[in-house]
């Protein structure tokens, strides 16, 4: 089963992934179709509100926020990590349970980064915004570190998420019955 939708001007098929017994949700995914990445980033671009840096949540996050960075001519971009890494240092670390992943996971965010973020304008950017629980994960480490968070964007808003006035979303993509049929 898939579904077919038109995002950015691109149109993709979406395989529809079983949650659950009672659910079932498009997959997207970004990495490596480099077309996609591209045209949803000049989209947000055009969308988004003044920031100074942009975060994003490891992993399916990265390839957009380097692109809308890069097409920004910014410099830098975040990313919040599932683990901490050897390099980095003063990490700090809030726990995340996202629809797509089985496990309670963790986001990390290196001292650093967080000096960086300090007093700025943060924009947060990933790939779908569902439940909102990695969105409240990066905002947690947002404040933490003492940014500002103007905005919060995704390229996809999936289902209730499409209701928030405080997101902007190139798209709706809509939740799924078992059978492969939009939930109303």
């Amino acid at each position: 089963m898939e579904y077919t939708m038109t995002i950015a001007g691109c149109t993709r098929n979406l395989p529809i992934c079983p949650v659950n017994e009672n659910l079932s949700i498009a997959g997207f995914v970004i990495f490596g179709d480099a077309e996609l990445t591209v045209a949803c980033a000049r989209e947000l671009n055009k969308l988004a509100p003044a920031h100074d840096v942009i975060i994003t949540a490891e992993s399916k996050g990265i390839p957009l926020a380097h692109e809308m960075a890069r097409q920004a001519g910014e410099k830098r971009h975040i990313v919040a990590r599932k683990h901490p890494k050897l390099y980095m240092r003063d990490v700090f670390v809030t726990k995340v349970k996202s629809i797509t992943t089985d496990a309670v996971q963790t986001l990390c965010l290196d001292g650093g980064d967080a000096d960086y973020m300090k007093g700025k304008r943060v924009l947060i950017v990933d790939d779908v915004i569902s439940t909102g629980e990695s969105l409240r994960a990066i905002e947690e480490l947002v404040h933490h570190a003492g940014g500002e968070i103007v905005g919060r964007m995704a390229i996809l808003a999936e289902g209730e998420a499409a209701d928030r006035e405080d997101l902007i979303y190139l798209e709706k993509l809509p939740l799924f019955h078992p059978d492969g049929t939009v939930m109303e």
